[in-house]
This record gives structure tokens, sequence and C-alpha cells, in this order.
């Protein structure tokens, strides 16, 4: 991946992102590149954004599958569309505006994945745009959780990223929709370093929970072998 100017350059796309409220970023490339697509012929991504996600999982799933990817915000939901229309894929991937809780495509899917709004109790920023896309004001876990069970086709996975507190928390919460946490990968910058983020996959259908974890570096600034071996499909320099 390299940042040139308002872009940020993958081996297969690029995304613009100076319009958006929220810029590429290593949640967003982590969920992408590690959500289970196997057997996933429908796929949603809650909140888009860029669009960067909904992209990378364009990229990784099968030639004949459909992405619809949905967000709130205006502005963000025309860059994703302007980026998905400079993509390889503008026919494979759907951008609609609106808000979760009212999107009724008719239709259930086999993936879902998101990298939601997770700042509960914290201090809000004074951007309005900001404010949605990174705090729990327009996407309680309650309303997520919510629009996941209604969209998920039987036996399908979500998978979501969140920061250490609150993944345990959206762990809790989703047993009481009936969904089971079946895969748990950790997220650290180093070994040794606490846990930084979650990546989580429910599903309706229990499963043995499956685990691992991630490591961004190996050494200063060295990118661990973990890290390599999620993203070099993606990045330019692997």
């Amino acid at each position: 991946m390299a940042k040139r100017g308002t872009h940020f350059h993958f081996k297969q796309f690029s995304i613009a992102h100076d319009r958006c409220s929220m810029k590429v970023g290593t949640d967003g490339v982590l969920l992408g590149a590690w959500a289970d697509i196997h057997t996933a012929h429908t796929l949603l991504d809650i909140g888009t954004g860029t669009g960067v996600i909904a992209l990378m999982l364009a990229q990784r799933s099968a030639a004949l599958a459909s992405i619809d990817a949905v967000e709130l915000e205006k502005e963000d939901a025309t860059q994703a569309t302007e980026n998905v229309l400079n993509s390889p894929w503008p026919d494979k991937v759907n951008i609609y505006t609106c808000a979760i809780q009212e999107f009724t495509p008719g239709k259930r899917y086999d993936l879902i994945v998101s990298n939601p709004p997770y700042f509960v109790n914290s201090q809000e920023p004074p951007d309005k745009r900001r404010t949605q896309t990174r705090h729990t004001v327009s996407l309680p876990f309650e309303d997520l959780l919510q629009a996941v069970t209604r969209l998920l086709a039987p036996g399908g996975r979500f998978s979501i990223i969140l920061p250490y507190t609150e993944g345990n928390r959206f762990i809790a919460l989703a047993s009481g929709y009936s969904l089971s946490c079946i895969q748990q990968w950790s997220f650290r910058t180093r070994a040794g370093k606490p846990v930084e983020r979650w990546l989580l996959t429910f599903s309706d259908i229990p499963a043995p929970l499956n685990t691992g974890e991630v490591l961004l570096y190996k050494q200063s600034h060295v990118w661990d072998d973990s890290y390599i071996a999620l993203t070099r499909d993606f990045y330019l320099n692997l």
C-alpha cells in the first residue's frame, strides 16, 4: 500500500479518501484481508466509508459474488461510489446511502462485515461526521446486532474488528442475539504488547472457537510474517 496525495494505492485498486470522514487505516485493511469469504456469494459491508473493505472483498471473492455496501454519510458514500467505479469491479460492488437500520435489500447475506463506530462513553469530537463514524451515536452495538440477525443468511458469518474492551463487550452482547463467536483473533503491534484489536466472526451455528494472532512488527519497523501473510495480496511493497 502506498500513499500518494489524496489516494492509497493497493496492488489492484486505489482508494481516494480526501472527502471521507475517516481515512484508510489498519483496521479496515485487517478486516478486509482476514474475513473468511469461503462459500460466500452475497456479501454486505456495513459502514463502508471509503469502500476499501468492500473492494478488498471484491478482489478476494468469486467472480460471480456480489457485494453490497451501506454508508450513512452521503459524502463518504459518494466517494466510495467513485472508488468502486474506478476499480476493476464496478459491476460487482453496489454502494447504498442509508442507515443500516433502514436497509431493506430483500435478500440475506452469506457474509456480513463491519468496521463499526466503537467509542461508547468517551468525549465526542466536535465534527459531526467524525462523531458518527467513530462513536456509537448512530449505530449502537444493539442496533448493529439487530441488523445482522435480520440480514444474515442461515449459517452465514458476521465478521467485525473492535478494540479489546469493546470486543469483549460485543461477544457478550452477541450471545443474546443467538450469535456464537466462532473466530477470535488478536492483533497487537508487537509481541509482549497488550491486545489492541479483536478480529471476531460470529454465526448462528455454534462451532469450536478458532483462535489466532496477527502481529504488526517483529522488530523495529519490520513487519511481522503474520501481517505480511495476511496482507501480501494488497500492499504494493510485498
